[in-house]
């Protein structure tokens, strides 16, 4: 684990990965710049990960230095790193405001998945993780999720390269609906990071009205929805504020988005010792996501500091618990833990970083 203590500073230039390429280029032309240098400028950031106008030596010295008065390619600050054996990392981050999140870069063999933050913190306040300890403070702006990619992308180990995002870090993405997707756009877009709709996952504890608008979009995204329990009085129980919302509601809303985008659904379930790792709990989900092209995700706890009573379900309930899914028909993958033995869960990396600056 490693923390750089860096300060921000707010210089109030406009972020690059704030604009679409037709905003750069309307306000380029209005300072009376040739059109084709907002093409130039994308292309550096988002195809060859240029990190500052200086290294843009195709433009003119004078307008790299007009630029860089006017803009910003990066304004989050690496604060923190964590690295894995296998090549995946925790990137802690320092925003422009001070306030910090965190993003990981999650390795196969020879690409990976780069894990985005949509809040700094979180609203939800599930008791298995560590991102709503301190509940929500903001939403993200739409630039700050596209430079999680960037900075993710900057640390990629040799030979690995970047081919799926997946909104799955700290927050609720789809109460930070707008912002999303103008994040999305500019991930997905060829003159952006070009990254297929396929390749991109928005993960959510299960806000109906938030799915819908997402399948109004018309694109494939990926959607997960974080179910972890299959009664609303469990779930009640292990996320309070997304339990506000009847599983019954959700599943209505999944069905209709599997339906209208083809899209086969996935459902996250962390496997809690004693809690909702039964038998039981297995068939009673099963029946509940047998309706439409799914999957389940089972993923063994990540122990929270926070919540030292709950504990991760022993090997044998896990194999017991996928078993009883797959004799009811219904898809399973079992996710591998990461991170565990240093804190590095999600929302984890942040506190620490936090901590730290407190000292």
């Amino acid at each position: 684990m490693l923390f750089y203590r860096q300060k921000t500073v707010n210089n109030n230039k406009l972020p690059i990965a704030s604009l679409t390429l037709s905003q750069l280029r309307a306000a380029l032309v209005a300072a009376g710049q040739r059109p084709f240098v907002a093409k130039q400028i994308f292309e550096a950031v988002y195809a060859r990960n240029v990190r500052s106008f200086d290294e843009m030596t195709n433009l003119s010295a004078a307008l790299r230095r007009d630029l860089a008065a006017r803009y910003s390619l990066r304004t989050l600050e690496v604060a923190g790193k964590f690295d894995s054996p296998d090549g995946s990392f925790k990137l802690a981050l320092r925003l422009a405001d001070g306030q910090s999140i965190e993003s990981a870069f999650l390795a196969t063999a020879d690409h990976g998945t780069v894990c985005v933050s949509s809040q700094v913190g979180c609203a939800m306040g599930c008791l298995f993780c560590a991102s709503g300890e301190k509940g929500l403070v903001r939403n993200l702006a739409a630039f700050e999720m596209v430079e999680q990619v960037l900075a993710a992308r900057d640390h990629l180990p040799p030979g690995r390269r970047l081919s799926h995002v997946t909104f799955m870090g700290i927050g609720e993405p789809l109460a930070n609906f707008d912002n999303l997707t103008r994040a999305l756009d500019l991930i997905h877009t060829p003159e952006g990071l070009n990254i297929g709709a396929r390749r991109l996952s928005i993960s959510t504890c299960g806000t109906p009205q938030g799915i819908r608008r997402l399948a109004d979009l018309g694109r494939q995204y990926h959607l997960a929805i974080s179910l972890h329990a299959p009664n609303d009085a469990l779930r009640r129980q292990l996320m309070p504020a997304a339990a506000r919302t009847p599983i019954a509601e959700i599943m209505a809303a999944a069905e209709d988005y599997c339906r209208r985008t083809t899209r086969k659904i996935v459902f996250e379930y962390v496997l809690i010792r004693g809690l909702n790792d039964q038998p039981a709990h297995a068939r009673e989900l099963a029946a509940l996501v047998g309706g439409f092209p799914s999957m389940v995700n089972l993923i063994p706890l990540n122990p929270v500091s926070a919540c030292p009573n709950l504990e991760p379900s022993a090997p044998a309930a896990v194999e017991r618990f996928r078993a009883a899914l797959e004799k009811s028909g219904v898809e399973v993958c079992v996710r591998r833990r990461k991170g565990a033995e240093v804190d590095a869960a999600c929302g984890q990396l942040r506190a620490r970083l936090d901590a730290d600056e407190d000292e």
